[in-house]
């Protein structure tokens, strides 16, 4: 890497750093500044602002804050805390088991989007730190790309690895257990990540402040929670929206066609979501005032705000130094093919994108001469989005816990994801490896 690109790199992690202490807003208008200093000092063309993940978030936010002033999301909480009382540390476990399976049939990790709000609320009512199914959530929405029929990356790698005689289920057979495995053994490390919430120094202080308490809901009384027939109309409604995107994702051909493609996700979860917002205002007539002076819209435009100034820094510089960087890591390919696995991670890092760093990588790969079955059991690799905190529903989960459990640290990379994606990375790399030399 050349020095300018270190220099490049160092500004930006700055400005997240600084974002991250100034807290509300502060992660993503210091994004501006980094960008100003990209732009105008070292003359990096901005690329376009990250624009239909901004939406997703928005349209997602609009429906869940609508079904929360219908009281939607106290009757979740209600019943997930039945669930949850005997044993509520197993919120942990079950999270990222939705999130995976949103992804998984949607073939896109954005749709975690709409269950971060639940399991944030849901953690912080029965005690349980909510960094702990948060970033677990997070994570597991990531690595069920690979494991997914319909993303792209997956399919990038079965037309790569054709010729060889790989079909999409020998690719499947590999990487659908050896995540499952790997995400439920990082679970269980996990699950005893940081101080229980009644322990946490933080949390406690906030506690103490009477406009948090009160906009929070710290104060609630379960038991006694009062469900109203819009309540549950609410959430009949939201998960139904939910459901509605899993579908379209996984069967494309629901999707209409304009000139020859196929709607993409990114568009069919904006106007689904959106359209659920509308319905449950039409339906439960909650107040539009108490929508958008909900905890969930408060959390879901920060996290918009973040990811418009962070993502946007962050895809400016690497797209500047594009050809730079695949230069780097395909000569670290080249130079030890053992490293394949590494090489996939740093690249997936860089360039932010499952997809890119397939198509980047695995021809070289295969020129190479690396057997079908490591690049296979390496796949999982691409998954290093939790690295460097600018993906949007690390912003968003950040955003969307109110005990501030779940943040970036003081040195950027000691941020509440580095652990549960590093865990999940090398137990997910060792039983894909293990699947693929017994399968393949």
């Amino acid at each position: 890497m050349s020095a300018m690109f270190l220099i490049q790199f160092l500004i930006v992690l700055v400005c997240i750093l600084l974002g991250a202490r100034a807290g509300g807003i502060g992660l993503g208008v210091f994004g501006g500044i980094g960008l100003i200093i990209l732009a105008f000092v070292f003359g990096l063309v901005p690329t376009s602002p990250p624009i239909d993940v901004m939406l997703m978030i928005m349209a997602v936010v609009s429906a869940a804050a609508a079904m929360q002033a219908a009281g939607g999301l106290d009757y979740m909480i209600k019943i997930a805390t039945k669930i949850l009382r005997k044993n509520p540390k197993y919120i942990t476990f079950v999270a990222p088991a939705v999130t995976y399976i949103f992804t998984f049939l949607a073939g896109t990790g954005h749709v975690a989007y709409s269950v971060l709000p639940v399991i944030a609320e849901v953690s912080r009512h029965n005690g349980v730190r909510p960094e702990r199914p948060l970033s677990m959530a997070v994570i597991a929405s990531q690595f069920a790309i690979v494991a997914s029929p319909i993303a792209a990356a997956v399919v990038a790698v079965v037309a790569f690895l054709e010729p060889q005689n790989i079909t999409l289920g020998s690719v499947l057979g590999v990487t659908i257990p050896s995540t499952i495995l790997g995400l439920a053994l990082a679970c269980v490390f996990v699950n005893k990540m940081g101080k229980e919430l009644k322990d946490d120094p933080h949390y406690q202080k906030l506690l103490q402040d009477p406009e948090y308490v009160k906009e929070n809901h710290a104060d609630i009384n379960l038991d006694e929670m009062e469900v109203t027939p819009t309540a549950k109309t609410s959430v009949a409604l939201f998960l139904f929206g939910a459901l509605l995107v899993v579908i379209m994702g996984t069967f494309p051909s629901l999707r209409p066609v304009f000139d020859g493609k196929t709607l993409g996700m990114a568009h069919t979860i904006e106007m689904v979501m959106l359209a659920v917002g509308a319905l449950i205002i039409l339906t439960c007539k909650p107040d539009n005032h108490a929508i958008t002076k909900g905890s969930v819209f408060h959390a879901g435009m920060r996290a918009v705000i973040a990811v418009f100034g962070v993502a946007w820094m962050g895809d400016t510089l690497m797209h500047g130094h594009l050809v730079e960087v695949k230069t780097a890591v395909s000569g670290l390919v080249e130079t030890a093919p053992w490293a394949f696995a590494f090489a996939l991670f740093v690249l997936s890092v860089l360039v932010n994108s499952q997809g890119a760093t397939v198509a980047t990588l695995f021809p070289i790969g295969i020129a190479l001469g690396i057997p079908a079955p490591i690049l296979i059991g390496t796949f999982v690799a691409v998954n290093g989005y939790f690295f460097i905190p600018n993906y949007g529903p690390i912003i968003a989960s950040i955003d969307f816990d109110s005990t501030g459990t779940t943040r970036i640290g003081k040195f950027i990379f000691n941020h509440s994801f580095m652990l549960p994606g590093l865990l999940s990375m090398a137990f997910s790399l060792g039983f894909g490896l293990l699947f693929a030399n017994i399968l393949l």
